[in-house]
């Protein structure tokens, strides 16, 4: 997630809101965001009711922890692009960049 923040000003020609969100309470957000020193945009806690948001995109496992996944969201709303990958693993960010291109005509 550090990554995007480094490219934010990118996501931003592309007319993209970043929002990170995870099942992990507020004061876990704040101590890990000042861990890695800082974020700008906005992270969502998914604590209470637990997992309610992961549970609704398909990305909550049994055991109570989400999927390391991206989503890409439309202006209307629509899920126009989904990553699902292992936990220590993300995709570079020009391939998100592609992605928004293509959505972005």
């Amino acid at each position: 997630m550090p990554s995007y923040e480094d490219d934010l000003s990118r996501f931003e020609e592309h007319n993209t809101q970043v929002l990170g969100i995870s099942v992990d309470s507020i004061p876990s957000h704040e101590a890990w965001q000042r861990s890695v020193g800082g974020i700008t945009y906005p992270l969502c806690s998914d604590f209470y009711p637990h997992g309610e948001v992961a549970t609704k995109y398909g990305v909550l496992r049994d055991e109570g922890m989400s999927e390391r996944a991206l989503f890409i969201i439309d202006k209307e709303g629509v899920v126009r692009f989904i990553d699902v990958h292992p936990i220590g693993e993300q995709p570079d960010n020009d391939e998100l960049f592609d992605v928004l291109k293509t959505i972005n005509g």
